[in-house]
């Protein structure tokens, strides 16, 4: 148990401390990493509410609501068109919302069904920002910054909406979006690898995100019912975690690449 609580230690430590926004495909890594946010804080939420790996999911809903504030700063400060300044400061009023939802109370069973609701504006509107800034980038590394970004929010997504499944916090939903994110997963990562622009080093990366795969998904194939052992819903949080990790790193590697 020391071993797992480290593990995530080393996990939330691993990602980075807000700084200037550098240039357009950093602005993307950023955009994205905000989708992400909104979804590790909902499934901390919910590993707190049911009382899986506790000291660590209040570390990482602390730390993710620390991390969304400051990049939303940057971002905000970054947006160079009139379109990015609207959607930005739309997020913030959702973000607003979702923060009352997750501070405003102590982390209970009622309070989930509204932090889902929360979060999932909170995750339309910083997928928008990203695009935009995508889009902003017009060059295919753009789009590979995106999408390996885009696999650190699955993971947290997939995570989350099996802690609400074990809840039975809106079952029929969960279990159709964790199938739909299970599967567009799948779909990116066989993008990511034959992707000409993957260097040694990003294959590498990608290998060991395979690696840490085999162990989240065998964990999310456990059934999600109310007598869940608890092992099973500290493994899906641990490996979330691992797995998120790897894929940060992957969208900084892409990230730092030269269009």
């Amino acid at each position: 148990m020391k071993r797992r609580t480290l593990l995530i230690a080393s996990a939330c430590a691993a990602l980075p401390l807000a700084a200037q926004v550098a240039d357009v495909n950093d602005a993307i890594n950023k955009a994205g990493r905000q989708r992400m946010l909104s979804q590790r804080m909902g499934k901390a939420y919910l590993a707190v509410v049911q009382e899986v790996e506790v000291s660590s999911a209040r570390a990482v809903l602390d730390r993710s609501m620390a991390l969304f504030d400051r990049q939303l700063a940057e971002l905000k400060g970054f947006a160079p068109t009139p379109e990015l300044r609207d959607t930005y400061g739309r997020l913030e009023l959702a973000w607003s919302d979702l923060k009352a939802s997750l501070v405003g109370a102590q982390p209970s069973r009622n309070g989930a069904s509204q932090v889902i609701q929360n979060d999932a504006r909170v995750l339309a509107l910083a997928n928008q920002g990203t695009v935009q800034y995508e889009q902003l980038s017009g060059q295919p590394l753009g789009r590979l910054v995106n999408i390996a970004g885009r696999q650190r929010m699955l993971s947290q997504r997939m995570a989350k909406f099996y802690m609400a499944g074990a809840m039975q916090v809106e079952p029929q939903l969960a279990a159709a979006e964790l199938a739909k994110a299970r599967s567009e997963f799948l779909t990116a990562m066989q993008t990511l690898r034959s992707a000409p622009e993957a260097t040694a080093r990003i294959r590498d990366e990608l290998a060991l995100a395979d690696g840490q795969w085999v162990f989240f998904d065998l964990a999310l194939q456990r059934p999600q019912a109310s007598t869940v052992h608890a092992r099973a819903l500290s493994d899906v949080f641990v490996s979330s975690e691992n797995l998120l990790t790897i894929m940060d790193r992957v969208t900084g590697l892409y990230a730092n690449l030269k269009a």
